[in-house]
């Protein structure tokens, strides 16, 4: 790829842990190559076409973990195209897992930074996008490494239809209250809240993450649900 179509920017943290089983090892080497959404040029991928017409939406979801909230979404919603975008190989692994498993024909794969997925999206193409208990970086020297920054938020709108919604969930608290703003200083994100049940209890639709499970962070899980006005 061109270096010019694709300006690098720096991921943190870990892409890779524990070696893989051999029956992981053998997805990641058959089937990944199957679901992989290609590199594009910025701007050039339309995600419903990666579905070839069995698909009425696109979904994303950015940093899918084990993929335990993806294959769920995928099993639920087999009219949806739902591309996940993960940088650790062995949530990949898992990912890849739950898809076979489950026979799920509706789901594509990008091991890699979603940051640069988003940019080679085509502008107004996605339906819905979630973004669930991603890194929380929770030391303040390194809030800039978060994903949530103005500068993303503005990449998402471009590539989101009018109406299109976006799902947030964070359990740390800084992380809850920076994400918020930064959403609503862009302007073009209605938080869908009305009341505190509305963001303190996980939504009707949300299936539970392994991480989620875990409790890691320093509040109970805050969800944030956006509709995006265009």
């Amino acid at each position: 790829m061109n270096e010019e179509l694709h300006s690098k920017r720096r991921l943190y943290g870990r892409a890779a842990g524990k070696p893989l089983s051999k029956r992981q090892t053998g997805r990641i080497e058959t089937l990944l190559p199957q679901l992989a959404v290609p590199e594009t040029e910025k701007g050039a991928l339309e995600p419903l076409s990666l579905f070839d017409g069995k698909a009425h939406e696109a979904w994303l979801e950015i940093g899918f973990g084990g993929g335990e909230h993806l294959a769920g979404q995928a099993a639920k919603n087999s009219d949806i195209g739902i591309i996940g975008a993960e940088p650790f190989l062995e949530g990949v692994a898992k990912l890849l897992s739950e898809i076979e498993e489950r026979q799920l024909a509706n789901v594509r794969v990008r091991r890699g930074d979603a940051r640069e997925l988003v940019d080679q999206l085509a502008a107004k193409s996605v339906d819905r996008v979630f973004i669930l208990f991603p890194d929380p970086w929770p030391k303040t020297r390194h809030r800039k490494r978060r994903l949530i920054q103005p500068d993303f938020v503005g990449d998402l709108a471009r590539v989101m239809k009018p109406g299109a919604r976006v799902r947030f969930a964070t359990d740390w608290a800084d992380y809850a209250e920076r994400a918020l703003a930064d959403f609503l200083r862009d302007g073009r994100f209605a938080w869908q809240a009305e009341r505190a049940g509305d963001w303190r209890a996980p939504p009707a639709d949300h299936v539970t993450t392994r991480y989620q499970e875990k409790r890691l962070g320093d509040c109970e899980p805050v969800f944030l649900d956006f509709v995006f006005r265009g």
